[in-house]
């Protein structure tokens, strides 16, 4: 019989694929999305060190406070732009985008789309 590996798995080995092609560095850190089914957590993350320079989620209660949603598309998008006026804030403005193992589409296209739009280039 042939079984199937779950959806899990399948994004954990494709994270790990993707993570071996590219790392943070200091010039140009690495923003990684993670999305659950109730929130998006986005870092930017130095991996020289290993350290995480900016961070924001939609379980930050302000920016819960703005939105309606914390797990659609428009919640994505806000938390695009908050990831990246943090970063620019912290004098990053060029990062490499890791989506995570998910499919760039939706709230990861969502989210790295608001990020562009609000200064960050990748």
């Amino acid at each position: 019989m042939v079984t199937k590996e779950s959806r899990q798995k399948v994004r954990v080995k494709k994270h790990l694929k993707i993570r071996n092609r590219f790392a943070g560095t200091a010039e140009r850190p690495r923003l990684a999305v993670f999305r659950s089914n109730n929130h998006m957590y986005a870092q930017v993350i130095d991996d020289t060190v290993g350290k995480t320079l900016v961070a924001a989620s939609t379980v930050e209660k302000d920016v819960q406070a703005e939105l309606k949603k914390t797990n659609d598309v428009d919640a994505a998008a806000y938390l695009g732009t908050v990831i990246a006026k943090r970063a620019i804030e912290k004098g990053i403005k060029t990062v490499v985008f890791d989506r995570g193992g998910f499919i760039y589409q939706g709230k990861v296209a969502a989210l790295a789309e608001a990020a562009r739009e609000a200064g960050l280039e990748f």
